[in-house]
């Protein structure tokens, strides 16, 4: 038996972790992952640098296709050339009781939270441990006339030999999950170390899924619909989060992301901007914005945004995604940014031969002039506010010698602010007063 006051030393310091753990409910923040840190469970060791850069483009063409085509107003199919990109973050979360560890991306362009379960039928190889639900206490399933078996992502329907609400959901032809939906709780492990539960969250567990890339768990939606975990934990964390992107030149520092409380944006230099609600548009899931012009220095363009029928161009023109590394512009408007950015650049051309980034320098070969190399301020001009890229938002460095524009023009009539323009911004959704706010911060020391 343990002394008295062994005892005492004991029950105080176990009071401490619970008042802990209590206190950061509403504000706490936890660790993202970038794909290639060796954290992730995508983690390859023998890819280089460079290739690293290469897949981050090939990826986010590939996203920047299927969102395009998803949230177009006049197509109802896919391509079957269009490829989901799973993103660029991940998060570690625990699943269940007792708690079971699971990695999954984070996307903030859609809703649905879900995870491979036991008994797989069909399912990607991923690197961790499958979630076993029949293991679980806290599991419940949502029966099938449920209210809550209804979503505006997923298709739900009832099984046909039990009383269970069962989903599907397709990304693209070839990227899909299916199974039940159910109530488990999540625990997220906070940057402190303490431990958060949120019971009764309603995710997807898929029996039979498809998944590009693989080797993660699942998706944790982001989205603006009621699905996605914002929504979810509502009123808890006052339906507000926040990230700051450390610069992926060094992808083993973890950048954050912030919940409540924590994910206040405030104080001097902050640019608020309001996002948009499409209404009566399906895809409410992402965040749309307001983008008025893009200047390169001290040059002004002017942005006309896209001209779908029936869809205000002014007012919500641009959607902003962390999952999209590059930041895309249509193809007129790209056409005119990198013609002012050529004007301002005194330095030698270099030709990418992996034909992804079109406008690159090679910063050791002077052209004309004495003066160090020099690349000019991008600023993005938002509905309240001008938000200056971080000259590695801007300018990607294939390597020590090189840099090219992060810039890529597309064939739609749209524009996707990706997180290589938001790094070493804190960046703050509040859903409630419908805002986006951005702070010039050091995220590797935030």
């Amino acid at each position: 038996m343990l002394p008295f006051s062994s005892f005492i030393f004991a029950f105080f310091a176990l009071s401490s972790l619970i008042v802990c753990s209590h206190a950061i409910n509403s504000d706490f923040s936890v660790e993202l992952i970038h794909r290639d840190s060796y954290k992730s469970p995508l983690y390859n060791p023998t890819q280089t640098k460079f290739q690293q850069i290469i897949n981050d483009a090939h990826r986010s063409i590939n996203r920047s296709n299927y969102i395009n085509q998803k949230i177009s107003l006049t197509k109802t199919k896919f391509e079957s050339s269009l490829t989901y990109d799973d993103g660029a973050y991940l998060i570690s979360y625990y699943d269940g009781t007792p708690p079971f560890k699971v990695y999954a991306f984070l996307d903030s362009g859609s809703n649905l939270i879900w995870i491979q379960c036991k008994p797989c039928n069909v399912c990607f190889n991923q690197t961790s441990p499958i979630f076993n639900p029949s293991k679980s206490s806290s599991y419940k399933n949502i029966p099938c006339y449920s209210s809550r078996c209804k979503t505006t992502e997923a298709e739900t329907f009832c099984s046909k030999d039990r009383d269970a609400c069962q989903y599907t959901l397709g990304y693209d032809l070839n990227t899909n999950t299916q199974g039940d939906l159910i109530l488990e709780t999540i625990t997220l492990k906070s940057t402190f170390g303490s431990m958060v539960s949120f019971p009764k969250i309603m995710i997807g567990c898929g029996y039979n899924n498809s998944f590009y890339s693989g080797k993660s768990s699942g998706i944790v939606g982001l989205g603006t619909g009621p699905l996605s975990l914002i929504r979810q934990l509502g009123s808890f964390i006052d339906e507000r989060f926040s990230y700051c992107l450390v610069d992926d030149t060094n992808v083993n520092l973890s950048s954050k992301l912030n919940f409540g409380d924590a994910a206040k944006v405030s104080g001097k230099n902050v640019v608020s901007t309001p996002m948009v609600k499409l209404v009566g548009n399906q895809q409410e899931e992402y965040y749309y914005l307001t983008l008025k012009a893009v200047s390169v220095g001290s040059k002004r363009i002017k942005y006309k945004g896209f001209k779908n029928k029936g869809v205000n161009a002014s007012t919500h023109n641009i959607l902003i995604d962390s999952g999209t590394t590059v930041t895309f512009v249509p193809r007129h408007f790209y056409h005119k940014l990198e013609s002012t950015v050529k004007k301002v650049v005194k330095l030698e051309r270099f030709h990418d031969d992996s034909g992804n980034y079109n406008l690159c320098y090679n910063t050791t070969l002077k052209k004309n002039t004495s003066k160090p190399p020099n690349f000019p301020v991008i600023t993005a001009h938002f509905s309240g506010g001008d938000v200056k890229l971080d000259s590695k938002g801007s300018f990607k460095s294939l390597s020590k010698e090189i840099k090219c524009l992060a810039i890529f023009p597309q064939k739609y009539d749209f524009a996707i602010f990706g997180n290589k323009a938001q790094v070493n911004y804190l960046v703050g959704y509040d859903l409630k007063k419908n805002i986006v706010s951005f702070k010039p911060t050091d995220c590797s020391k935030y």
